[in-house]
């Protein structure tokens, strides 16, 4: 059975950082994974993903400020994120497929995800 354990949010202030990690359990990230991110009455959002290559893509809003990587010998998913704006504020999960690339960062593509971790960035 696989599990998707979230840590590393907060609140910081718009300029600040913060580290997420993803643990897993049951998988070692040999397929796409991504990290999400909902506000609410919005919809879930894909923020990076990285494939079994180790390619990466980012939605636009957090080029150049956010990171993906993930260590698969410690089942350990990672999204560095700096420069924190108050728009980043949200649930941020962790997702992983169960087979397969990563497309266009659908949620329905995704079998596996964790129960999210609070992110809150004030101006």
């Amino acid at each position: 059975q696989v599990q998707l354990v979230e840590s590393g949010g907060g609140s910081v202030q718009a300029g600040g950082s913060l580290r997420l990690s993803c643990a897993a359990s049951g998988y070692f990230f040999e397929y796409c994974a991504a990290w999400f991110r909902q506000v609410p009455g919005k919809q879930r959002e894909g923020v990076a993903t990285i494939d079994a290559d180790r390619s990466r893509a980012y939605v636009d809003a957090v080029k150049g400020r956010f990171t993906i990587d993930k260590n698969s010998a410690e089942n350990i998913l990672v999204l560095e994120m700096n420069n924190l704006k108050p728009e980043d504020t949200g649930m941020y999960y962790c997702a992983a497929m169960s087979y397969g690339g990563c497309g266009y960062m659908r949620s329905g593509d995704f079998q596996y995800w964790g129960q999210g971790t609070q992110v809150s960035v004030s101006s």
